[in-house]
């Protein structure tokens, strides 16, 4: 089993199809974890990434993205969250024969994790996502006309979050669980 303690936001530059990270983010971000004691496989091995539709599967950008940065790692892992709370999740390893396993996705609510802290959440998403325009589309084809069309907010559109409810005291409990309910 993959447990995943952890996921922390760098500053990036996102279209619909596309994202660009901020190099200095990124070097900062890795100083971070060095600092404090965690060597690569702990922290720089695990891609998370969305896709705005309802169709979680690696598209062929994802996959040769995948074997650009992670091609010479020992091993690492491929996330994607889609809406409505699609997922898709395929561990690699370069070792030995090598290989690709495809991952069920959970939420562990017996193991102890912060309180869910959707504020936070929202401001770790804005201080360190900008969305910019999809140039890229109007530069290839010049027909195409993009500049009224703008991405919808996630958290408007609330994909996976959408099967959580509000308890009088603040906290939330999915309601989607067959087998219980679980606040946090």
């Amino acid at each position: 089993m993959l447990y995943v303690e952890d996921v922390e936001l760098v500053r990036q530059a996102c279209t619909g199809a596309s994202v660009e990270f901020d190099d200095q983010a990124v070097a900062d971000f890795f100083d971070r974890q060095v600092d404090r004691g965690r060597r690569l496989e702990q922290f720089a091995r695990i891609w998370v990434h969305t896709h705005p539709a309802n169709f979680a599967q690696p598209s062929s950008v994802d996959e040769e993205t995948f074997a650009r940065v992670f091609g010479r790692t020992d091993w690492s892992v491929m996330f994607i969250l889609a809406q409505r709370g699609q997922t898709y999740a395929r561990l690699r390893f370069n070792v030995g024969p090598g290989g690709d396993v495809e991952l069920p996705v959970g939420v562990d609510y017996g193991r102890p994790f912060p309180a869910s802290d959707q504020t936070a959440w929202k401001a770790e998403y804005e201080a360190n996502v900008e969305k910019t325009e999809r140039q890229w589309l109007s530069q290839r084809n010049p027909f195409l006309s993009l500049e009224n069309i703008s991405p919808p907010d996630p958290w408007d559109v609330d994909p996976w979050l959408s099967d959580w409810d509000e308890l009088p005291d603040g906290r939330r409990e999915i309601t989607d669980s067959a087998e219980a309910h679980h606040a946090i």
